[in-house]
């Protein structure tokens, strides 16, 4: 009756025993080290899991030059056909005027 009130006490890991079971001695052997390669190995889940991390970054990135590129072939277009546009890039860009036109420069005092 007493022994229902008592915890049992659960056994430690024993190595001598596990030194004399073959079976679970060559299984752990084996199994070990080819726990070690599935998991950090040159094909292992931590090399791929970094691999498809580095492949979002980089159809991130393909995905921004994609879009620079488009921007710059409509730039590109609107240059060629639109008088406008090509009046605005050379007055701010390269600070050309009309003939007549007077440019008035503004400092700023800070």
């Amino acid at each position: 009756m007493e022994s229902q009130y008592y915890r049992t006490l659960r056994k430690r890991f024993d190595l001598s025993r596990l030194l004399r079971n073959k079976r679970i001695l060559v299984a752990t052997l084996i199994g070990f080290p080819l726990l070690l390669y599935v998991l950090f190995g040159s094909h292992g889940i931590v090399q791929r899991i970094r691999l498809e991390r580095q492949k979002v970054e980089v159809e991130a990135s393909v995905k921004a030059a994609e879009e620079e590129n488009l921007r710059l072939q409509a730039e590109t277009k609107a240059l060629e056909s639109d008088m406008k546009a090509l009046e605005k890039v050379a007055r701010e860009k390269y600070g050309m005027v009309r003939e007549g036109e007077t440019v008035y420069k503004v400092r700023r005092n800070e």
